[in-house]
């Protein structure tokens, strides 16, 4: 167990975070400037860890808890009103807040070798862009499965989709010897070559909107698998569960024989390929579905490519699930400007600093709860960044 920290360590923690945020470059014309953009920011990410999901929550936290806040915080005219917290929010840039979160992660967070870092996308569902018919305003998240921890977020840009916002995201992140999984809509030569570039391993899922790839690797299983031309190119490992009333068994191979992939040469890193075969069998009836994905490391062994696939799915239950079940995301109406954006930031770093506190097993929605009651619990909470890794 770690030890207790004492007031004054945790003061220096929360001014850690109370760092970041300064940084960041304040949108208001100075003369309008009543409240310090550091407190509105830090006033934000306190109320929505306590639960707050809109602009009116955060004024009414900061109402009920101003003596507290004002321990750390400068609040020379008192809380902001909420329309004064959605015009800060909304006029924010969010590459500034984004890059600010970033910095932060880096700080705290230690990745292990052969972390799986996922990358997948999520709607904000209630938060329409404006103008009408633009669609949901979409985000990209990289999530460390180890560390049960959000490394960095892009909003995909309109008319667009997660093929041109997970490069940008590559980018961002310091990635190297990390093992990067996406789905199959990442299945692009430059997203590769991003990854490559980044010194880390990727395995990408192929489907059919890579029609000739996919065909090619489903050949050369089928064909290795025939036991032509050696059965030591293949690699294979073997999982089975049983539980609920149903019973999974997953097959994976591995091989090496890229060559046999057409253009296999312009995939930058490609060095090997897998197979992955799910039987599932509920109530008497077995279904079986078959995925494939093309691997940077060279003779990947089929038991540590389905660890790694399998920790993929990480990111679902990590991450997305906890934002709508115990943040209610796809709920929140807030929507002008940049403040969707910047509040789904607000809502990831909550996430790292209540999966990252220690000496409590309840679950984050719990800990949301816990964290408006208990000022002690609240501060461990602001200092829980410094145990991430």
């Amino acid at each position: 167990m770690k030890p207790t920290k004492t007031k004054a360590e945790e003061a220096e923690l929360r001014a850690s975070i109370v760092e970041y945020f300064a940084k960041i470059p304040d949108p208001r014309v100075e003369r309008t400037r009543r409240h310090p953009l550091v407190s509105i920011l830090v006033l934000s990410l306190c109320a929505v860890v306590c639960g707050a999901d809109d602009f009116v929550a955060i004024e009414a936290f900061g109402k009920a808890k101003l003596d507290w806040l004002r321990t750390f915080l400068d609040f020379p005219h008192g809380i902001p009103s909420h329309d004064t917290i959605g015009r800060v929010l909304g006029a924010l840039d969010p590459r500034a807040l984004a890059e600010a979160f970033r910095e932060w992660v880096r700080a705290v967070a230690r990745l292990t070798h052969g972390e799986v870092v996922a990358i997948d996308g999520k709607a904000l569902r209630r938060a329409i862009r404006e103008g009408g018919g633009m669609g949901f305003v979409h985000m990209v998240s990289a999530w460390a499965t180890c560390n049960h921890l959000v490394l960095g977020q892009v909003k995909t840009d309109e008319k667009s989709n997660e093929i041109t916002a997970i490069p940008q995201l590559l980018k961002m992140l310091a990635l190297k010897d990390c093992v990067v999984t996406i789905d199959a809509i990442g299945c692009q030569k430059e997203i590769a070559q991003e990854i490559v570039e980044a010194e880390a391993d990727y395995i990408i899922a192929v489907k059919d909107n890579q029609p000739t790839l996919r065909a090619d690797i489903e050949n050369i299983f089928a064909e290795l698998r025939k036991g032509a031309p050696s059965g030591l190119m293949l690699n294979f490992h073997q999982t089975r569960e049983t539980g609920h009333g149903r019973t999974e068994v997953r097959r994976c191979w591995t091989t090496n024989m890229v060559e046999a992939v057409t253009q296999w040469k312009d995939w930058p890193g490609l060095r090997s390929l897998v197979l992955i075969e799910s039987e599932r069998t509920v109530g008497g009836k077995t279904s079986t579905e078959q995925r494939f994905y093309i691997a940077s490391a060279a003779k990947r062994a089929a038991a540590t490519a389905l660890r790694n696939i399998r920790a993929h799915w990480g990111i679902e239950n990590g991450l997305h699930w906890v934002l709508d079940v115990a943040f209610r995301e796809d709920d929140c109406r807030v929507r002008a400007n940049h403040a969707a954006e910047n509040f789904a930031v607000m809502r990831r770093i909550a996430v790292n600093l209540l999966k990252a506190v220690q000496g409590t097993k309840v679950g984050v929605k719990n800990r949301r709860l816990r964290a408006g009651w208990d000022h002690d619990f609240m501060l461990r909470v602001l200092a829980s960044g410094a145990d991430v890794g």
